[in-house]
């Protein structure tokens, strides 16, 4: 997989989604046999770039969700970004009780909570996804025109209607906490990907990308990874040593040391995204 996007790890297995793909990687965790592709999207994208560019479903963001109706034991979410119509797609994938995929994947159409989006954000660009109590939030990037990151935060159980279908109107957010996370060279720092910590602290990673939209690449000129508290305030921000563009993140904690999954975005179809282990003491 060459742009990689989203990350979970759960068990022995890593799942990893891809912005210009319509499967999902599975991978195991303590072993180097080959990952497998789970179909998530029906049909076939073009090989050619731009093309490619404007039809693919951009799937941004993976969360791991608790048990819920239909949905036993717990379900992967997958998330558009929510830049185009066409982008504004999600997926469920039902997990077994040992966390492995089961059954038929469930494909969503997820405008009831992006549309509203374009109320608060001149592009939306849904990044990350992250289950905290009893509420999705969501992680807005943005660019250097639009510099706003934002947490948008969602009741749960509101959330829970739209992916069953009981719910077609518009969820608006709870709330919406906008962040600034610094610039590297003059570029923003802008939120790709986030995940959970056991007391609600959120693990975020940011890049620099040179670009002024939600739709067009850039140079990435830095990269950084941060926490969000579980009180909505950001406790830091940390740039690293090497501008990987990183866009998806797993982390545990194992008492004041944070051990760390990173996949990246290669920007280049024939480049496989790479994976990084990091640990921070905090």
């Amino acid at each position: 997989m060459s742009a990689a996007s989203g990350l979970v790890c759960l068990n022995s297995k890593m799942y990893v989604v891809a912005d210009d793909e319509l499967h999902l990687g599975v991978f195991a965790t303590k072993d180097e046999t080959p990952g497998q592709l789970v179909r998530v999207f029906e049909g076939v994208l073009p090989d050619e770039k731009v093309m490619r560019k404007r039809e693919k479903p951009d799937v941004e963001a993976l969360t791991l969700l608790p048990a819920f109706e239909g949905f036993a034991h717990r379900a992967l979410l997958a998330i558009g970004s929510g830049s185009r119509p066409n982008r504004r797609r999600g997926a469920l994938l039902a997990l077994d009780p040992s966390g492995a995929v089961t059954g038929a994947v469930r494909g969503l159409d997820l405008s009831a909570m992006l549309v509203p989006l374009a109320d608060a954000f001149a592009e939306v660009n849904v990044e990350g996804a992250v289950v905290v109590n009893d509420e999705l939030r969501l992680f807005q990037r943005g660019n250097k025109q639009h510099t706003e990151n934002a947490i948008i935060r969602y009741p749960l159980a509101a959330a829970f209607d739209v992916l069953t279908g009981r719910r077609s109107d518009a969820l608006r957010p709870m709330t919406i906490d906008s962040f600034d996370l610094g610039h590297v060279d003059g570029v923003p720092l802008c939120f790709t990907d986030a995940t959970a910590l056991p007391g609600g602290d959120m693990v975020f990673s940011a890049v620099a990308e040179d670009t002024d939209d939600a739709f067009n690449d850039g140079a990435c000129v830095g990269a950084a990874i941060g926490i969000v508290g579980n009180d909505g305030r950001l406790r830091f921000v940390r740039r690293l040593d090497r501008p990987y563009k990183i866009e998806g993140i797993h982390a545990e904690l194992d008492g004041n040391r944070l051990d760390l999954l990173a996949v990246t975005d290669a920007d280049d179809p024939d480049v496989a995204a790479a994976l990084y282990s990091a640990t921070i003491a905090i």
